[in-house]
């Protein structure tokens, strides 16, 4: 069983932070745009962060963006005074630039000022806006004067603002907190590549460090060797994120974005894309690499030797599951994903042969190549470069403009038929070149024209899987879990609903399996043997809450009460229930109404056929009825397998107490025969039928007739079994009352609806030898349906009401239509800004 995180108190007094743990989360422009984005990833940090993590931004919303605008005014601004000198005359355009250049950067310094004045105390805010006024003022002179130098210098701010902003606010409401600029500590050993030296930055970075303080740091900015600003462009900040877990090795990251995970194609424009909860390494960086929207291959690079998980979650729904990228095992590894990137180009020319090849592919790093036919695919910015290099080796090029279209997938080069069915899939899109990525993990395609968003949907649906990867938990591991377990491989294989179906979870009485990457479904009883622990309810719906698969189903097959009242708990975090176990269903009609509400509210299925009936279809029945507009007003029947037995041997030659006793050598009754023998049982399965027919009742609403002489209620068991004669004398003198009348006697369970009154009970009748719940095959259960639709030819289910296979049989159907239900969902992906 999977730990629990365990809360611990920092050192600080002021810290109101819940976790202990040491991660590094990063929040993105879009997450900190407002300051109600800025007060809920406050709340974020109190909820997932400790005094030790490490926190890193980027800037407020579009912020950079409006940085860049300014430096693009202030270049023109000084190409244009530059000109105006030369002729020695200001001109028009002059006098409008600098006043859009002055206009703007008083905008920016309005809208800074708005963030701090909303979410920071007046003397906060007074020293805030103060820095701030300065370094607009400042930033005006040095863009007037060299605006190509101040560049960079100008793009920081961005995030120095950002994280001086949140760390006021931590320290005002949270911990104390202090901000650190990457350009004190953070040194690129090669500016080209944005590679960092982390032999000194990580001496630097420590010696920078507060003890008993939460950090922030800004991302997307270091400094060179000539201690100049640099920054480290798109997804700047992830890489940052990620260099600083390298840097203080931490174990996890957290991408907070605005978008709840890594999909299987961009969701914004393949609507059918689902979430991959888990990527591994190598995948997740060839994703990045050639066009995912949210990952980068530069983010990845930090973390790949270290034994860091990277997580991608949205800050605008934080308590959604998101996507982790680390090491799994084989159900994360079967996963594949489609991704494009437009704007490219082939360069093709002999240099790029062969061994001068291998040079060019470590000079540009092209999205594909092939050194057998000599070309490259780099983005169309750096055709300039391409040309360039060439130049010095003295050969021709030629280039066409390109695209490609992607398959992503561990070690998808190697399986068999994927080159075949990516080929298919393209069978009506013209296309230049097939060939895989030299890592093994991506078939591409290259096309000679634009990549539409009708051809990724297209192979989209052809190449990923509907199915959704669905978790399995099975509670109950008594003879019909273990019959239901027995059954499962031959079921995952024969049936194609389930074959995206993981049994990750074993739970018995006290000890549990939890087994993320899954349990060898043939296997399964050996390895629980093997590796159960102990576990309480508090650490199995710690587990469950952090699932990472597309749906979770749980199939309740115990007999017990306190399992049944986690169902609220499951309903609430979205599970869904499969029950054999008949609490739930015949709770008060408070709990019952409640569960209900749960489960409709967050979608979680509940299924149960097999509380009644064992496998037959009684549950069902009664739904699909209902569902096409007839209404039921009487249900009836034998819903007791023992009582069926029992009564369908006694013929009064052999005493009752015989009979009871051979039943119970049987594993026929409960271990307990008076939990048979007090109609306890049919009396709750007679509700969960109303019930399911739409009448609300209560348990109380029935009559339950005893079968047990009250002297023999609440003696101990022992004691009962020897005075079970005590029951003869009674039973055979109702037998004899019966066969007077050419009668038998039998246990039935009758439901009826007439005039809006309701009659509801269980108990010992006298009825015709010809009657339809006299002639019954022993141990079988009988269910007798009249409604508007079948009146005077009442519907008849029948057939065995207990048994292991038959129950394991029923409780496999209720999973196969669960997936089925599943599969033909689709949720809805939420982007901020999009929906």
């Amino acid at each position: 069983m999977i730990d629990p995180n365990v809360a611990e108190t920092p050192n600080s007094a002021n810290n109101k932070l819940v976790k202990i743990a040491s991660n590094v989360h990063k929040f993105g422009g879009s997450s900190l745009a407002t300051s109600a984005c800025i007060e809920r990833v406050v709340d974020i940090i109190r909820q997932h962060c400790q005094i030790n993590d490490i926190v890193v931004v980027s800037a407020n919303g579009s912020t950079t963006d409006a940085l860049f605008d300014i430096y693009q005014l202030a270049v023109e601004l000084k190409d244009a005074t530059l000109l105006s000198a030369e002729y020695n005359k200001e001109n028009n355009e002059l006098v409008t630039l600098r006043e859009q250049l002055l206009a703007a950067l008083a905008d920016l310094n309005t809208v800074q000022a708005t963030l701090i004045d909303e979410l920071l105390n007046t003397s906060s805010a007074a020293r805030l806006n103060g820095l701030l006024s300065d370094e607009i003022a400042d930033s005006t002179k040095k863009l007037i004067n060299d605006p190509i130098s101040y560049q960079n210098d100008l793009l920081a701010f961005g995030e120095v603002w950002s994280a001086r902003l949140l760390s006021a606010v931590l320290s005002e409401s949270v911990c104390p907190s202090y901000m650190l600029d990457a350009r004190d500590f953070l040194l690129l050993q090669d500016e080209k590549n944005c590679t960092i030296d982390y032999s000194v930055s990580e001496t630097a970075f420590s010696a920078l460090r507060q003890q008993n303080k939460l950090v922030v740091v800004t991302g997307y900015i270091a400094r060179n060797k000539q201690q100049q600003t640099c920054t480290l462009g798109r997804n700047g900040s992830d890489y940052s994120a990620t260099i600083m877990a390298a840097l203080s090795q931490a174990r996890n990251v957290t991408l907070w974005t605005d978008v709840d995970g890594i999909y299987s194609a961009d969701p914004r424009i393949v609507p059918s894309a689902r979430k991959l909860h888990r990527l591994p390494n190598a995948v997740a960086n060839e994703l990045g690499r050639l066009g995912n929207p949210v990952l980068h291959a530069k983010t990845l690079q930090p973390l790949t030797s270290h034994n860091t998980h990277l997580h991608v979650a949205s800050s605008f729904a934080p308590d959604i599951s998101g996507s982790e990228i680390g090491k799994f095992g084989q159900i994360a590894k079967q996963e594949l994903s489609v991704t494009s990137l437009n704007d490219l180009i082939l360069a093709k020319s002999a240099s790029f042969l062969a061994k001068s090849g291998e040079l060019a592919v470590s000079e540009f790093s092209p999205v594909c190549y092939n050194l057998d036919e000599g070309y490259i695919v780099v983005p169309q910015a750096q055709q300039k470069s391409v040309s360039q290099w060439l130049a010095s080796h003295d050969t021709e090029v030629t280039f066409k403009p390109v695209a490609i279209i992607a398959i992503v997938g561990h070690s998808v080069a190697k399986q068999g038929d994927m080159r075949a069915r990516f080929k298919r899939a393209l069978k009506h899109q013209p296309t230049l070149h097939f060939l895989h990525s030299f890592n093994e993990h991506s078939y591409i395609a290259i096309l000679p024209e634009v990549c539409s968003s009708e051809v990724l949907n297209n192979v989209h649906a052809d190449m990923t899987k509907d199915a959704k990867n669905i978790a399995l938990v099975v509670a109950g591991l008594g003879n019909v879990g273990q019959r239901f377990l027995t059954m499962l491989p031959k079921q995952i294989a024969r049936v194609s609903g389930l074959e995206n179906v993981h049994l990750v979870g074993l739970v018995g009485a006290s000890k549990a399996l939890i087994n993320t990457d899954g349990i060898d479904v043939a296997n399964a009883l050996e390895h629980y043997q093997q590796q159960a622990q102990q576990y309480d309810s508090e650490q199995l719906l710690a587990w469950l809450t952090s699932h990472p698969y597309d749906e979770l189903i749980i199939v309740d097959i115990t007999p017990s009460e306190a399992f049944s009242h986690l169902y609220q708990e499951f309903f609430t975090r979205g599970i869904h229930v499969i029950g054999a176990n008949k609490w739930a269903a015949s709770s008060s009609t408070e709990n019952y109404r409640k569960l209900l509400i749960t489960a409709e509210k967050s979608n979680s299925i509940w299924l149960g056929n097999t509380t009644v009936g064992a496998g037959l279809p009684i549950n069902s029945t009664i739904k699909e009825l209902l569902n096409s507009g007839d209404k039921i007003s009487e249900i009836s029947g034998i819903f007791s397998g023992t009582l069926s037995w029992l009564f369908q041997y006694y013929d009064g030659l052999t005493p009752f107490s015989t009979l009871l006793n051979d039943a119970l050598s049987q594993g026929i009754t409960e271990p307990d025969p008076r939990e048979d023998l007090s109609g306890r049982d049919v009396q709750r399965k007679l509700l969960i039928l109303a019930r399911a027919a739409g009448f609300e009742l209560s348990l109380t609403d029935i009559d339950c007739q005893s079968l047990v002489p009250e002297p023999l209620r609440d003696i101990s068991l022992a004691e009962f079994l020897t005075r079970t004669a005590e029951l003869d004398e009674m039973f055979l003198s109702r037998l004899k009352q019966a066969q007077e009348k050419a009668c038998v006697i039998r246990y039935v369970a009758r439901f009826i609806s007439e005039d809006d009154q309701v009659v509801a009970k269980v108990s010992l009748e006298e009825l015709s030898e010809t009657d339809a719940f006299s002639q019954l095959t022993p141990c079988d259960n009988v269910f007798q349906i009249k409604s508007e639709w079948y009146q005077e030819n009442a519907l008849i289910i029948r057939g065995p009401g207990a048994g292991r296979d038959v129950t394991a049989g029923g409780i496999h159907a209720d999973l196969v239509t669960i997936c089925q239900q599943l599969n033909h969902r689709h949720q809805q992906v939420k982007i901020n800004g999009l929906n």
